[in-house]
């Protein structure tokens, strides 16, 4: 009985924070009655997520930049410019994925930074700013398309990682049939979302904050 009385009172204590969550599932158990459960599918989970997995971390640096009272109007055809390069780079100049990926990721680091550096040392407004690189990669994807229009990429690695795959290691005779680098990541990400709760619970500990009970701890790990 304990037990329930603890979720209670730590419902009722953070119904701000899981208002979110709980419009979450009453939208996924509202729309998987109307369809069946065809909506809670494996296959249209992975095609939710496949759709939108760029989105979400366009998502997550824009909700960073829109806390600060800034804005980012570049980073759609930054993303557009940048898949556009990794394309020539593989197709035209023939470099291999593994060099590719980390390229177009420190390029989109140092387009960051410029946007960055005329908004925070310049003092020009976010919105202008950003603005002209909206402009600018706009017109950079026209150019460096204007010769090749679409795009065919004959490396497997880098379809997957496209189509939202993992790639995997080579077969060694260990787990067969096992996914071998999304098992890994996933054992990760459980042992870093662990340590982190335990941290964050020991902070809060540590400067007399108020904390959720052990068993209801214990049980948001799970």
């Amino acid at each position: 009985m304990s037990f329930f009385k603890n979720v209670k009172q730590t419902i009722q204590q953070n119904i701000r924070d899981y208002g979110m969550f709980i419009a979450l599932f009453a939208i996924m158990i509202f729309f998987t009655i109307m369809t069946d459960g065809i909506f809670i599918s494996p296959r249209n989970i992975s095609n939710l997520i496949n759709q939108t997995g760029y989105i979400a971390v366009l998502a997550v640096g824009m909700t960073l930049v829109i806390v600060i009272r800034h804005i980012d109007l570049s980073v759609g055809f930054l993303a557009g410019f940048l898949g556009a390069v990794s394309a020539i780079a593989m197709v035209s100049w023939h470099l291999p994925v593994g060099i590719v990926i980390p390229m177009v990721l420190g390029m989109g680091i140092l387009a960051g930074l410029l946007t960055g550096l005329l908004v925070a040392k310049l003092g020009i407004p976010s919105f202008v700013a950003s603005l002209a690189g909206w402009l600018i990669y706009r017109g950079a994807i026209l150019l460096v398309t204007l010769k090749t229009g679409t795009i065919i990429i004959p490396n497997d690695t880098y379809n997957a990682i496209g189509n939202g795959f993992i790639p995997d290691f080579p077969e060694m005779g260990f787990l067969p049939g096992v996914h071998k680098v999304t098992l890994l990541l996933g054992i990760l990400a459980v042992i870093f979302f662990i340590i982190s709760g335990i941290r964050s619970r020991e902070k809060k500990k540590a400067y007399n904050f108020e904390v959720e009970t052990l068993d209801m701890f214990i049980f948001k790990l799970r």
